[in-house]
């Protein structure tokens, strides 16, 4: 862990850089010292039926969710989640400059009890950051 979902209303793609978002936010994870290399993951999914806020035509949204594994610090993951917020805002400076767009971002822990992996990624970059 982590894993960033992004989830976007069809017209976020025409407006924004979608792979470009995903390459930004990737980068704050892979920099950071708080997560392992191994267990990031990054990927946007366009919601092709969605209606924000009034239903205006113009509105559109990017909506993040981070899930990580229990065991950091509330501080760890505020600074995690402001420098995810910042990197996604450079990204998305046009359409947030306007009066129909939506960004948010919200971080989960998962129980550990209640999550089950297989992962071999992580044998191959043990440690590695």
């Amino acid at each position: 862990m982590p894993h960033l979902s992004i989830e976007y209303s069809p017209e976020a793609e025409r407006a924004a850089d979608i792979a470009e978002l995903c390459r930004a936010v990737h980068a704050v994870l892979a920099a950071s010292e708080d997560f392992p290399l191994a267990g990031i993951r990054v990927r946007a999914h366009r919601a092709d039926h969605a209606i924000t806020a009034d239903g205006h035509p113009g509105n559109d949204f990017v909506a993040m969710t981070l899930s990580v594994g229990a065991g950091r610090s509330t501080e760890v993951l505020k600074a995690a989640g402001d420098a995810i917020f910042a990197a996604a805002q450079g990204v998305l400076a046009a359409p947030l400059a306007k009066p129909h767009f939506a960004l948010s971002l919200e971080i989960r822990v998962i129980d550990p009890a209640l999550s089950w992996k297989d992962t071999p990624i992580h044998a191959r970059l043990p440690g590695r950051k």
